[in-house]
Formats: C-alpha cells, structure tokens, sequence
C-alpha cells in the first residue's frame, strides 16, 4: 500500500522525535592530576614500565544506557596506549622517550550504542633522568706552546645531556687533578695551566688529560641516579725556540796517521738545534787551536787537514769549535763551543796512552774518605785512555791489578778511546785504620795485535779519616792493689784507651762514674786515676771499690771498662788484749789462756804471736806462741816443787806477757798478768771453795750461781711450810717443826776478787818488779803518770832446799795500755845456783819417798 506524502511526513516527524529523545553520552572532566575521567591535562614519566595502567577514562550516558570507550592515533604515529572498551582502564603499550616525543595526541571516544562521542587530548611526557651527558666535537688535540704562561686558558670542552632539570645541569672536572699540570673550571669547562706550571717541549712533547662530565642526577625508575662521561684531552706541546744547540757524540776526538793526505776530513762535528719541534739550520766555525793546520766545514762540520803529518809541529790539536742557529729570518739565535782534540799518530807504533786533565799521565791521585758508599763513582780520577792507532789495533783491555775485590774498572774493553771509571766494590776494605794509602796499577793492553802493546797508570789513592772507630780499652777490667795508708791524691792505676782514628776523633777523653767511684778521679786526657785529695782510705772498713770507667771520642762514641781497687792492708793496729787477762787462777796442770785481738784486716798482719817477756824466775812458766797458752814448765809437778822456787812460799805470781802481730813493721802489747795456782787437793777440800777458786776469775759468775742457790732454798722451804700448814689444817693441830741445824765445815778464809785492775795481795807484789824493754818503735805505750805502789811486807823464810832470791820485784797497776817499767836493783847480790836446779833435786826426792813412778808433766 503506498503512502501519501503526509503519511510519510508522519512518519519522519516521528523518527525525530524519538532521536531527539536520547541523549549522547559524555566524558568526566576531573581536572589536572586526576587519573579517572577524560585525560585533561594528563602527564606521564617517561621511565613508566610497559604494561603499567596509567588512567581510567570514565564517563556516563544520560538515559542510564551501558557506555564503551575506545582510543585511537594518527595514522603516521604510534599506538602508545590501549583501552579496556568496558572499564575504560589504559595501559601503556609501548615504551616513553621524552626526548624523541614530549607530547602524545590521542583521540578518546565514548558510545552508549546509538551516540559516539569523541574528543582529542594531549599526553604530556615528563622526564625522567635517563640521558648521559655527551661530549661534543671529539676528539680534542690542543696544540699549546711551550711558553704558554701559567693560567692561562688553553681549551674549552663541551658537554650536552638531554634531561631536564638537575639531570641536564653539567660540571666538569679532571679525573687525576693531582698528577696534572692542568685545571678544569667545573662549571664552563674550561681547561688552564695551573699557577706555577709550565710545560717543556723538550722534557714531555704531549700531555693527556681525561676530563669528567656528571650531570646533577635525578630519579629514574624509583631510584637517584647520576650520570658521568669522560673524554680524553690531548695537548700537544708547540716547540719554542729556548734550547741552545746540542752536540752529538761527544767527547771528540780525532787522529791524522801518517800516510794521511793533506785535505782529508779528520772528524765530523754534529749538532743539533736543541729545540726539536722547528729546528733551526746549524752553522759550523773554528774558533782557534788549529795553527793554520786544519779548517771546518760550516755547514757539515767536517774537520780536514791542510798540512801532512811530517808538517805538524804538534802531537795534539785542541780545537774549539763554535755552532751557531740562523732563524728562518737569516738571524743568529744560540750558539754553543765544544773542544775538539786531534792527536796525530802513526801506524800501530803507539801503545794505549793514559791522559789526564793536562795530558798523558801515568800516576793518578786522588783523596778520598774512608768507606764511600758501595757503587760510588772515584769521581775526582779524570782518566782518558787511548789507543792512536785504528781499527783492530786500537782495542785493548783495562784491568787493575793489585788487591783484589775493591775496586773495578769500566770499561773493560776499550776501542780507540774512553773515559775511565773506577767504581768502589768493597767499601770495607778502604779502610783508613788499614792502609792509608791504597796503589793500584791501570793496565791496558792490546787485544788483537801482535805486538800486544800495553801501558800502565799508577792510582794511588790517599785515605782520609773519619770518625768510624769507637775508643776501646786495652782491657774489660783494670785491677790496682794500693796500700789503705795511701795518701789523697795518690796515683791508683792508669787505663787506657785506643781509638785508631786520627786529629780530634782519635782524642779520647776519661771520665768515671758509679756507686765505689767517690773516693777517686780520673785525668780526663791521660786515663790516670788517683784518690780524692781528701780520701782516707781504710781497709778494715772497705776493702774493695769497683766502679766504671769511660772513654769517649769528641762525637759522643764511647766503651766502657770496670776498675777494681783492692786496699793492701797495712800493719796499723796494736794488738789489744781482754780485760779479763788481767788476774788468771790455774789449777795445777791444767793450762790457762790469755787472748790479743789485732783490728787489721788480713793476715799476717793481724795474727798474734804471744811471749813472756819478763818472769822471775824465769823458767817457771812456758807459753805457747800462737795459741796463748800458759802452763808450767814440764820440770813442775806438785805445788812443793813450785815452793822450792818461789822464795816466799806463795803461789800467786805476776807475768809481763806481750802480745806481737806478724805485721812489718811488727807492733806489740805489753800486759802484766797476775796468777794463782792451786792443786786439786785445795779444790777437793769443799766445793765451796773450789768455786770460789774456779770462779775467782769471773766474780759475777759466782754472784750469779749463789743467787740461784738461794732462791731455790726459798722455793723449797716455801713448799715444805705450804706442805705442813696444809696437813696441820687436815688433823686440826698444830705439829711443832723440827728443825736439826747442823754446822757446815768452814773453809779456810779466801777473798773474792772484784776488782779487776788492782791487785789486793800486796805480799805477791813484792816478787817481781818489770824490766823495761828495749825501746819498740811500733809500740805506743806510755810510761808517763804511773805511780808505784807501796813495797809490800818481807816474805817468810824460803825452804831449806831452795835458794833465796835476792832481787825483789814490784808491780805496778795494771791499765788499759800496759807500760813497762825500770827495776830496782836490790843491793844484796844474786846466790849462786839456779833455782830450778833446786826444785828439781827437791822434787825427785819427794817422789822417792813416796815411791812415785809417774813421771808425767802436767800441762
């Protein structure tokens, strides 16, 4: 059925108004930052990984209809993102490079089915630091003139990096700024010579300088990051003319043989200019020495010779050739001067000659310090050796002969000519203290010719000290005896001390020191050592000193050595007896001791030696000499037969012994000693008494035994009383005490003696009076203020069978130092007959009697 045209208006009108009735769809506009919505104004880092959802796009359809997004690019780029059409996520597909693309165009669309809506953005790519700096315009190779001053500008590198910000700032620096001659500013790159620096072509042609690039770093991928790049700097160094001309082959030397023409070149000097980078042409000129005999080549400076051999007039030419550099411009610009020496010889007829500064030497000096260094150069031997002639006869051997291993030569193989050094192969051999001269002989002798010519130099080398040696004693230890009486200021012993080194290090200067050291001095120069002048030396308070000597040279070396000082002891001390020599009671029989000590400090000085010097009689009473024993004579057996002899019937006597020391001189002690005698028939009579006898010699000894005698008895009857109260007390009575007193047999009356230094028997003293001595030097008694005692009462009438004495003695008192004196000569005369012979006879008649076989000698 067809329709009208206003059915089909109809239908139209209402086709409109129904698509005018659903809306289109439309995007979020969420702003800058947002990462849900359109993308306006969205930026992404350029360092974002691959697959990283980077935005949502969101939107909303008015009717409530389901939407779907879509992303689309220009033909021409790259699909760097892809949308999920439902969710409307974006993930980046493809990697970002802010510097190749900062900016990417993308068209987004939304859809609800019947409405498309689409709208173009722009993805901003930020940086991120990922670009290197990069150096620009490589390589560099400066060329820099030598002259160039210190801080000066001299290169300027350059350096570019992509990144922004802190990640595209660049400074510079050198990567071994220590070891440079050079400075990099950090901030333009600009490289200078250092303040104070100066560069040498001739010592270094090129300088290589690697430079640093960093940028400021920045973060990429998370994480801080800085990038660097080096790059090398090579500065060529611009040769300045500074550098005067150079010769070549030096030292010269030059021969004219005898069959030489005349014009023939000699010798060839070549220099050079000494600034290598341009050099400048060399002009050659001979200055003097030729004598009209020979000329140079100004431009090749070959030396020629104008006359024949014959003609020279000398063997040896010195020339002094002149060099001069002409500048580019024709100028003059260094010159330098060199001898030149020409010898003129014939065909092999000259042997190798040894030169010295002035010419041909054969004796070498030379003064040198003793032990130079190993290796050391004898730089003050100028010696030259040369052979005339050519070829193979002009080489030769140098050797030393002489001791071996000290020296060497070099060369040791010579052609023509050469320097020679000696050079030190064994520095302790030079020794000054050794050999102050060492002689050497230089021998160079042909090698290959027959005629084996050779020549000799005499070396002799003069040593010179130094100060290597310390002073050393003849000895470790010195030992001096000196008597102890040596006065202050008396000569010990004399040390000595050697230091082989000579002038002031061989002085040696003494000096002493320690704890046994105060009672002596040294003499700084001559080693003598001598005693204090107010040392009072004494061997029996120190007998021995030991202490250290040393000698020391004027630079502080020293050694050291141990004195030891033994004091002799001398006879300077009396003998001294006891006090208790003076009063002795000797049993019959039975010896007693006296006893002298000498203070001196060795034998023999201080050994005693004991005698009786005066007894009257005088065989009554023996004494041993070294133990000081007195005892009576063998002949004396009974206190009878000492009756016989004394002619008043007593038994006490007085002795003068003497006590001497074996010194040299000898001294002596002079001591009367008073003694009773007694027999153990007295003793037996009551033990009383005998004590009393035994200890009249010791009083105290008496006191001391009666005073424990009488404290027992108290103790006892102390207990005995204690006892009988304590019984009585038990039986309730009293006991009366018996008591039986019974009389004790008194013994004969004797008096204790006391007192030590005085006699109370002044019936014994008549017996004896002392004969003076002869006068001992070495005895210090004195005489003087002794006052004699009273005569004591007339002895009873002597026995019949012995004579009576007629000389009557008196004692004196007994002091500390005992003196003898002079006896009084009685004015009857002496009986004739001895009175032992008297004892004797009446002592064998006794033992007749009794029928007595015992003949033995009591001691």
């Amino acid at each position: 059925m067809r329709c009208g045209p206003w059915a089909a208006l109809a239908v139209g009108l209402l086709h409109f108004c129904l698509a005018q009735a659903n809306f289109a769809p439309h995007f979020f506009d969420n702003g800058a930052g947002s990462t849900n919505g359109n993308m306006a104004l969205f930026s992404l880092p350029e360092d974002t990984p691959v697959g990283s959802h980077v935005y949502t796009l969101n939107g909303t359809d008015p009717e409530g209809d389901p939407i779907s997004y879509h992303i689309s690019f220009d033909p021409n780029t790259r699909s760097v993102f892809s949308v999920d059409p439902n969710f409307g996520n974006i993930t980046l597909v493809e990697e970002l490079d802010r510097e190749r693309e900062d900016e990417i165009e993308a068209i987004i669309s939304i859809s609800d089915g019947l409405n498309l809506v689409a709208e173009k953005v722009v993805i901003l790519v930020t940086d991120a630091n990922d670009e290197a700096p990069r150096f620009i315009q490589e390589p560099y190779i400066v060329l820099v003139p030598e002259d160039t001053p210190s801080g000066s500008s001299i290169f300027k590198v350059h350096a570019v990096d992509k990144d922004t910000g802190s990640g595209g700032s660049i400074t510079y620096f050198l990567q071994n700024p220590h070891s440079s001659k050079f400075t990099m500013d950090r901030h333009s790159g600009v490289l200078r010579l250092q303040a104070g620096a100066t560069l040498d072509y001739e010592k270094s042609r090129a300088h290589f300088i690697t430079v640093v690039a960093k940028d400021g770093g920045g973060r990429l991928r998370g994480a801080d990051v800085v990038f660097s790049v080096t790059t090398t700097v090579t500065i060529n160094v611009e040769d300045v003319q500074d550098m005067a001309p150079v010769f070549v082959g030096t030292p010269y030397y030059g021969y004219v043989y005898e069959d030489t023409i005349p014009g023939s070149e000699v010798l060839k000097v070549v220099a050079i200019d000494g600034d290598r980078g341009k050099p400048n042409h060399i002009l050659y000129r001979l200055m003097n020495g030729s004598d009209g005999a020979f000329e140079i080549n100004e431009t090749s400076g070959g030396i020629s010779v104008l006359q024949s051999p014959a003609q020279l007039g000398r063997e040896v030419y010195e020339l002094h050739i002149q060099v001069t550099e002409i500048s580019s411009a024709g100028s003059p610009v260094a010159q330098a001067m060199i001898p030149v020496t020409i010898r003129i010889v014939d065909l092999n007829n000259h042997p190798p000659t040894f030169y010295g500064e002035s010419g041909p030497q054969n004796r070498f000096e030379l003064s040198m310090y003793e032990h130079p260094p190993q290796g050391e150069i004898l730089r003050g031997l100028k010696i030259t050796v040369n052979d005339s002639d050519q070829g193979a006869n002009a080489k030769f051997n140098l050797r030393l002969v002489g001791p071996g291993g000290v020296f060497r030569v070099v060369p040791q193989t010579v052609l023509n000519e050469a320097q020679v050094t000696i050079i030190v192969e064994n520095s302790a051999a030079i020794d000054f203290e050794k050999s102050k001269v060492l002689a050497f002989k230089l021998l160079a002798i042909e090698v290959n010719t027959p005629e084996k010519f050779s020549s000799t130099a005499d070396i002799v080398i003069q040593l010179l000290d130094t100060n290597d040696n310390v002073p050393k004693f003849t000895s470790h230890y010195y030992i001096a005896r000196i008597p102890e009486n040596t006065l202050g200021g008396s000569n010990v012993v004399a040390v000595t001390a050697v230091d082989p080194d000579t002038g002031p290090w061989g002085k040696v200067k003494y000096s002493i020191y320690g704890t046994g050291s105060d009672l002596f001095l040294i003499h700084p120069s001559t080693g003598l050592i001598y005693t204090q002048p107010w040392a009072s030396l004494d061997a029996e308070g120190t007998s021995r000193y030991n202490f250290y000597v040393k000698a020391e040279d004027m630079e502080g070396r020293y050694s050291l050595a141990e004195v030891f000082v033994t004091l002799l002891d001398v006879n300077d001390h009396y003998p001294q007896f006891g006090q208790s020599i003076q009063e002795k009671t000797m049993v019959l029989g039975t010896p007693v001791k006296i006893e002298a000590t000498d203070q001196d400090a060795e034998e023999p000085n201080n050994l005693v030696d004991y005698s009786i010097t005066h007894a009257e009689p005088a065989n009554v009473f023996d004494i041993d000499a070294h133990t000081g024993e007195i005892r009576l004579k063998n002949s004396i057996h009974s206190l009878d037969a000492l009756q016989n002899i004394t002619p008043n019937g007593d038994y006490t006597w007085s002795l003068q012994v003497q006590a001497k020391d074996r010194g040299s001189p000898s001294f002596s002690t002079t001591a009367v000693l008073k003694i009773d005698i007694t027999d153990t028939e007295t003793l037996s009579r009551g033990s009383m008494a005998a004590f009393l006898i035994q200890t009249k010699d010791n009083p105290m000894k008496a006191v001391g035994v009666l005073a424990g005698v009488m404290a027992i008895v108290v103790a006892i009857t102390v207990l005995i009383s204690t006892a009988t109260f304590w019984r009585n007390k038990k039986s309730n009575k009293v006991q009366p005490v018996r008591r039986v007193l019974r009389r004790r047999p008194s013994p004969a009356p004797r008096t204790v003696r006391i007192e030590w230094l005085k006699f109370r028997r002044a019936k014994t003293a008549t017996k004896f009076m002392l004969k003076e001595d002869p006068p001992n030097e070495n005895c210090n008694n004195s005489s003087a203020g002794i006052t004699m005692p009273p005569r004591a009462p007339a002895p009873p009438p002597p026995p019949r069978m012995a004579p009576r004495m007629a000389t009557q003695w008196k004692v004196p008192t007994v002091s500390g130092s005992l003196t003898p004196q002079q006896p009084q000569q009685s004015s009857k005369p002496k009986t004739l007959g001895s009175p032992i012979q008297s004892s004797l006879v009446s002592e064998l008649r006794q033992k007749f009697e009794k029928k007595s076989v015992d003949n033995k000698a009591y001691f």
